[in-house]
């Protein structure tokens, strides 16, 4: 996977914002306001992804070169992931997908009402 084919699955999602809130070199996806990933676009190697806290340290030990405790975030909740790993894009994608679904998870309700009402709006 690379930077670009990143942004297009994070963009894909519903309720989904690309923004620059720290400077002009941190691309980061929020969902509803949410943080759920983000990268460098000067060093496009790796990016930030939430994650559950025992999955977290599950995924690190299996692949201790390519998932590394977040740079930068909270180490208990954040992976940075490297773009190239031993692994394919769909399990890229899969965590993309993970490190989402955990923020709408904590989201307000009105703000989890409003997605399912976006995606039974692309359902019709």
């Amino acid at each position: 996977m690379n930077i670009e084919s990143m942004r297009e699955y994070c963009l894909l999602k519903l309720g989904v914002t690309e923004e620059f809130p720290f400077d002009e070199d941190t691309l980061v996806f929020k969902v509803m306001g949410k943080m759920f990933a983000l990268t460098s676009l000067s060093e496009p190697v790796s990016m930030n992804l939430k994650c559950d806290p025992e999955y977290a340290l599950e995924l690190r030990e299996k692949y201790p070169e390519e998932i590394t405790p977040g740079f930068h975030m909270n180490k208990k909740h954040w992976n940075t992931v490297s773009f190239e790993g031993s692994y394919d894009n769909r399990f890229l994608q899969h965590l993309i997908t993970h490190s989402y679904e955990l923020v709408v998870a904590k989201l307000k309700k009105a703000d989890r009402e409003q997605l399912k009402a976006w995606a039974a709006d692309q359902d019709s």
